[in-house]
């Protein structure tokens, strides 16, 4: 893991221990993935972003105060009570949002998801 990533969870570390997990997971099956860290998040790409952490930046009702926010791409609208929301900002190209509170949170349901958000990115 870089500096940067580290640095990223400097003012909520209690989160880092999800990302850990969730990238630990992904690079086992593709170790081809690139991490990129940015101020508002830290993008997984593969060709193409297909996937995003980031750290709350605001209060949202009914949301918990501590949480890592994944989001992902897909081709369709997946409906699931684990999906906070998802919006479709460009036709045929979906984009989920997860809350994530603990790293258990990234089972294989999660790890499912991003990883047909890894297959649709390669094929944009």
């Amino acid at each position: 893991m870089s500096i940067e990533e580290l640095m990223f969870f400097q003012g909520m570390p209690q989160m880092l221990p999800i990302y850990t997990t969730l990238l630990e997971q992904l690079t086992r099956r593709h170790p081809d993935i690139t991490v990129k860290v940015s101020k508002t998040q830290i993008s997984l790409r593969n060709r193409y972003v297909f996937a995003a952490v980031s750290l709350p930046w605001r209060k949202v009702k009914g949301w918990p105060t501590e949480y890592l926010l994944l989001t992902f791409g897909l081709s369709h609208h997946r409906e699931h009570p684990r999906i906070v929301q998802a919006v479709e900002p460009y036709p045929n190209r979906w984009t989920h949002h997860v809350l994530l509170t603990h790293p258990n949170q990234v089972d294989q349901t999660i790890l499912d998801w991003v990883e047909e958000a890894y297959q649709f990115a390669l094929v944009k």
